[in-house]
């Protein structure tokens, strides 16, 4: 698929089948958050697959979007090595961490999956029951796996605000 039916065509999946995703396409997601650009190269994105039950139940608790996937990616960054914009010391390490994301999801949908962004969850819980997170600052968690039967786009998805709206020539 091209770049262009390929953004227009994925969307948030929020009804997701019991299949398991295999690791050789789990590989390849995980190879696009790796190969995301980052603020001087700095590389501060962190993922974690969370997959096995006990994992996916703690991670369930730590949010009020409950999808149910197979696997859910957690997106973080690490502020001890993300890069800090000089003049105002704006770190750049979420911004870093959303593109990998955006990447994974991209590369999800290429391969027939689907994810969605969860950013309604609580951090700080997520940290407490995953001590293996400690020192990172998570900003979103990616449910992923392949659609239920009867999944479909939200009914706002295809809405997008005229290009006029979004992007100005100055």
């Amino acid at each position: 698929m091209d770049f262009q039916a390929l953004s227009a065509a994925r969307y948030s999946l929020r009804k997701f089948s019991t299949q398991p995703v295999e690791q050789e396409k789990l590989d390849l997601i995980l190879e696009a958050g790796r190969n995301a650009p980052t603020a001087h190269n700095n590389q501060p994105q962190r993922i974690f697959v969370l997959r096995s039950p006990e994992a996916l139940e703690k991670a369930d608790g730590c949010t009020a979007a409950h999808f149910h996937p197979p696997v859910i990616l957690v997106v973080a960054y690490d502020a001890a090595v993300s890069w800090k914009r000089e003049t105002d010391g704006k770190d750049h390490g979420e911004i870093d961490a959303a593109i990998a994301a955006t990447q994974m999801m991209l590369q999800a949908a290429d391969l027939g999956l689907g994810t969605t962004y969860v950013g309604m969850f609580e951090p700080d819980k997520l940290l407490a029951a995953f001590p293996e997170m400690e020192g990172t600052v998570p900003i979103a968690m990616l449910p992923l796996g392949y659609p239920a039967e009867g999944a479909h786009p939200a009914r706002l998805h295809s809405e997008r605000r005229p290009i006029g709206e979004l992007a100005a020539y100055l």
